[in-house]
């Protein structure tokens, strides 16, 4: 079956429906069928038509996809941290999204906490929302939150169109969103599945964290030792336990430890309804190799040994862990306490949402993994997680939002040259593979001058 007919185009159509807002054609068009040669029909910001190439599909724009670059779907990153309004200064909407356009991101969703105030009712996501109407670039999505005593705002928030609720099992770093014990999880997950709402976990154990060796002085071995493996391991056992009692869907946040595999492969395997990510750091980064006083790799859960990382990316292979996000989490540049080094002291995040596909396709690319994969694990998965089904890949019906993308091209990363608001970063210096040349969406190009994202809500 030709795709012509796949997408059941009709024998005569009309000249209303072979008209279109905007025609992308390319040698490398990234669909569900693989890579190949075809033609994008566009109108009122919505995909209509996906042809072979030569259909000669007319409209009133035309892309023409060049030969060494490949049409991707816009990429999804669920775990950003915009920081907005209240700690402007470490990150912002225009900063943030301009930063996702830039590394072929389209859809954001925002994280609950560092902002002030955080997402935890319903006038702090109006709020939220607000600042963000002002200067969004690519299309911004919000996560609600789970602390003590708001359990009442829950269905609210819901109906209000967040994705789904983030809870913390030990301290956030932030005062204003506090942790929940295992009980309290456990009792908003069971108010989450009376109404089909996702649980989103930081898990660790804060017991264990807190027996642990405190993090001093420049030494990243001394870090790490601060945040075992355990910790980690724990946190998880406890929320699949939870989300086998109540039901619920949960997912884990940042997945480091390469030892909870086994459990959430049981887990899936059994029936839970369990998801899990990780990110671009744990995948490219290695402790090993970290030099002392390098804050700019602190990170909570941390970068670990290269075993672990080996481990990470079969559990990927494996559909074990099912997507890669940035869980950007910027700061200023004083709050690294670069200036001194010291591990125990600087804020514990990675700033790296301009530069996911590159770093995750320069290592896909030495394992012999295809550009598709790391497509489904940056972009059609994370929007499966959020339940946007407009998302995420190029078919009739979804949304216009595409990614150009030279995959041969290499770049070196100059922090000064990237739309984070601050120029830090554990990859300054180092050569990537993949160039995002253009973002679109909703068949609009963004130019970096006119914001054009839209705030969006949970579909469903």
């Amino acid at each position: 079956m030709s795709i012509n007919e796949a997408v059941g185009r009709t024998s005569s159509p009309t000249a209303t429906e072979t008209t279109y807002d905007l025609v992308l054609r390319g040698q490398q068009v990234l669909t569900a069928q693989g890579i190949g040669p075809r033609e994008i029909g566009v109108r009122d910001g919505k995909i209509v038509t996906v042809q072979d190439l030569g259909a000669g599909l007319a409209a009133e724009r035309v892309i023409e996809v060049a030969s060494d670059e490949v049409l991707l779907p816009g990429l999804v990153d669920t775990h950003v941290h915009v920081n907005e309004p209240g700690r402007t200064e470490w990150e912002g909407f225009e900063s943030a999204t301009k930063a996702a356009a830039a590394g072929g991101v389209t859809t954001i969703v925002d994280m609950p906490l560092n902002s002030i105030p955080p997402t935890v009712n319903l006038e702090a996501l109006e709020i939220k929302r607000a600042a963000a109407s002002k200067n969004a670039y690519v299309n911004v999505g919000f996560w609600g939150g789970a602390i003590p005593g708001n359990k009442k705002d829950l269905r609210e928030l819901h109906e209000a169109g967040v994705f789904g609720f983030k809870c913390f099992l030990l301290h956030s770093g932030v005062d204003e969103f506090p942790s929940l014990n295992v009980g309290e999880m456990e009792e908003d997950m069971a108010e989450l599945a009376s109404f089909d709402s996702l649980m989103i976990v930081h898990a660790e154990d804060s017991d264990i964290i807190d027996n642990s060796p405190q993090p001093v002085g420049g030494k990243y071995a001394g870090f790490l030792d601060s945040r075992p493996r355990d910790a980690e391991n724990t946190a998880i056992a406890q929320v699949i336990e939870r989300a086998r009692k109540t039901g619920v869907r949960a997912h884990v946040l940042h997945l480091s430890s390469s030892d909870a595999l086994q459990m959430i492969r049981e887990a899936k395997a059994e029936g839970v309804l369990l998801t899990v990510e990780t990110c671009p750091h744990y995948l490219t980064l290695l402790a090993e190799e970290i030099p002392d006083g390098a804050t700019a790799f602190k990170c909570c859960p941390p970068i670990r040994e290269n075993d672990n990382r080996e481990l990470l990316w079969k559990g990927l292979e494996e559909g074990i862990i099912d997507c890669i996000v940035s869980d950007h989490s910027p700061s200023t540049i004083d709050l690294k306490d670069v200036e001194n080094g010291d591990f125990g002291v600087a804020w514990g995040g990675v700033a790296s949402l301009q530069l996911g596909l590159p770093l995750i396709w320069s290592e896909a690319k030495k394992r012999g993994l295809k550009l598709e994969q790391v497509v489904q694990w940056m972009g059609l998965n994370p929007a499966k997680l959020a339940g946007l089904g407009s998302k995420g890949s190029i078919e009739v019906g979804k949304d216009a939002d595409f990614a150009v993308f030279a995959p041969e091209d290499t770049f070196e990363v100059d922090v000064q040259k990237l739309h984070h608001k601050n120029p830090i970063s554990p990859y300054q210096g180092k050569t990537l593979n993949g160039v995002v040349r253009r973002s679109i969406i909703a068949g609009t190009d963004v130019d970096f001058q006119n914001p054009t994202g839209q705030l969006i809500r949970r579909e469903s």
